[in-house]
């Protein structure tokens, strides 16, 4: 009797058990430099106060700390090299400990999506900056140096990732080529990385309208969508004097990007995948204390949440685990609102504490409007930035779908490998 009952235990057990043993899909989101106020500012602008995100619906919320092995603060090189191999790491670092190899901290010697290629599964990178930004290519490859952009770019076309879509065509192509984004190449050892890539198999697309057309079930692509980056960077002023937006309107979103590569990473229903996608422009933008800028890229980043997240719904029979973090809060941008606006209300050029004031135009002037409230009301306010560059801040991140339950309240940076590594490899 008693071996009876200890034998149905351990089948009782044994049913438990692989509750969470199962082969999973994991997407990290990497909207970069956000913290809280990012997030607050951009649900006034898109769902008004009393409304929700995209960001809003995911399940798990934790304090996230920046921190490096040699600074209270981070780099995006290091940032995203502790993210992709788990450890903290000198804060000028590409893949690297400053100069030296890393072992992550699973003790292979490689990258979490290296290690999930060595695995067998399909993985993929989205930027809307260039190839050489690390929040992407930390993952594909090192260098001692982030500014080693050429050989950084010929690391990235050269990993054997399934799917790479950024800009940055200028790296790809020698000084002599133009390429198909109008400007001519930058490589001085010759090498056409483009040519290259299709002779292994790659198909290669350059507009918007070959990415929405994409059959899904390509097996290899690489989609290089602009000449260097899809937004224009400057403050508000010097995009008024040149006529620019705040990003290309004839390039992909990078919702757009992120909702194609699910749908080719996802084609093969046999394989798991691993996808990493930046939104470069929250950093960006946010580094030149341009509002407008970081807030359309506010919204790039909560669509392709909303992609994700509508993946994950429709697609219950494959596990998909969604994290969303940042690395820093580049320049803590609060909100600032006056209590009695009149009509035709115009910013102050500064707070009473001094902090420069952003309204959609620049410094002063028009201020930003938000959506109805609970009452129906709109309100006006201003974005005030706080410092400059990428620091502390209030660096949050948030987990939805599988195993989100493994976000802690108070997450390290280098957690954002384990949660992810044990997700996909059934740690």
């Amino acid at each position: 009797m008693m071996r009876k009952l200890l034998l149905s235990a351990l089948l009782s057990c044994a049913t438990i058990a692989p509750l969470y043993a199962v082969a999973a899909n994991a997407v990290f989101i990497h909207p970069d430099g956000t913290g809280l106020g990012h997030w607050n500012a951009a649900r006034l602008l898109y769902a008004g106060p009393d409304g929700q995100l995209n960001w809003d619906r995911m399940a798990r919320l934790a304090a996230y700390r920046v921190h490096q092995e040699n600074w209270l603060s981070t780099t995006s090189h290091a940032g995203a090299t502790v993210h992709a191999y788990g450890k903290k790491v000198h804060h000028d670092s590409y893949g690297l400990d400053r100069d030296q190899p890393l072992v992550a901290a699973s003790g292979e010697p490689m990258s979490l999506m290296h290690e999930a290629m060595a695995a067998g599964k399909r993985v993929g990178v989205v930027n809307s900056g260039h190839i050489g930004e690390p929040g992407t290519g930390v993952f594909l490859t090192s260098n001692e140096s982030r500014g080693n952009v050429a050989e950084i770019a010929a690391g990235v076309m050269e990993s054997g990732a399934d799917l790479i879509f950024l800009g940055g065509e200028i790296f790809l192509l020698p000084t002599d080529v133009v390429g198909e984004h109008g400007q001519r190449g930058v490589r001085d050892d010759g090498r056409n990385l483009i040519t290259e890539a299709r002779s292994r198999g790659y198909t290669v697309i350059f507009s918007r309208d070959e990415l929405l057309d994409l059959d899904p079930a390509t097996d290899k692509v690489i989609g290089i969508f602009a000449a260097v980056d899809t937004y224009n960077d400057v403050r508000e002023e010097r995009l008024a004097a040149s006529g620019l937006e705040t990003y290309n309107p004839d390039q992909p979103s990078f919702d757009e990007m992120v909702a194609k590569a699910l749908e080719v990473l996802s084609a093969d229903a046999d394989r798991e995948f691993f996808l990493v996608a930046e939104e470069e422009g929250t950093d960006n933008f946010s580094n030149k204390a341009n509002a407008r800028g970081m807030l359309d890229a506010m919204g790039r980043a909560d669509k392709a949440i909303g992609v994700t997240l509508d993946f994950i719904e429709a697609n219950p029979d494959r596990p998909t685990l969604l994290l969303v973090g940042a690395d820093s809060d580049a320049g803590s941008p609060g909100i600032w609102a006056p209590r009695e606006p009149e009509e035709d209300y115009q910013l102050p050029e500064q707070s009473s504490s001094g902090a420069e004031l952003d309204g959609p135009d620049g410094t002063g002037g028009r201020p930003f409007v938000s959506q109805p409230d609970q009452f129906g009301n709109r309100h006006v306010f201003g974005i005030a930035w706080a410092m400059e560059g990428d620091q502390q801040g209030s660096t949050v991140a948030k987990a939805h779908g599988y195993r989100s339950d493994l976000l802690p309240v108070d997450l390290d940076n280098t957690g954002v490998y384990k949660i992810l590594h044990t997700v996909l490899f059934e740690d």
